[in-house]
């Protein structure tokens, strides 16, 4: 599949009910305005800062809380209308994947909590299924290995 070639300018609608438009500020060849690219060069400055160990704990927190949500566990009174566990089952197994590949990258220090934190989350998905999985069914197990109680 060949990629389409990308344009020099932005155009956008100044007003999408009347269909006219307006010519975005000059652009390079990226496609993007000078003052986007600086932007980007700044937060890539900034991510270049950040060791590698602070990136994957960060996503793997993110993770953690997604599923804790989707689990039921969120502290507002909301909590039972925002659980999916559908939507938990996937996070719970992605989050299993990453903490057991990045494991030996962060050393046991970090992993040992991220390690924790998932099993409680898939000890939390079962007890909130009305159709609990097997030990080793679970998800993120056939990752972390069965989970019991």
């Amino acid at each position: 599949m060949s990629e389409q070639p990308r344009p020099e300018r932005f155009e956008f609608a100044a007003n999408p009910s009347a269909g006219t438009t307006e010519q975005a500020p000059a652009a390079d060849a990226t496609g993007l305005p000078p003052e986007a690219l600086e932007e980007v060069g700044h937060q890539m400055r900034d991510i270049a800062e950040v060791p590698a160990v602070e990136v994957i704990t960060t996503a793997a927190v993110h993770l953690m809380s997604a599923a804790a949500v989707k689990c039921g566990l969120a502290a507002e009174e909301d909590a039972e209308e925002l659980r999916d566990l559908d939507e938990a089952r996937k996070l719970i197994t992605a989050l299993a994947g990453f903490v057991t590949a990045a494991a030996p990258e962060i050393g046991s220090q970090h992993a040992g909590p991220l390690r924790d934190g998932l099993k409680s989350l898939q000890l939390a998905f079962r007890e909130a299924s009305p159709f609990p999985d097997a030990p080793g069914a679970g998800p993120g197990e056939k990752f972390t290995g069965p989970v019991y109680g």
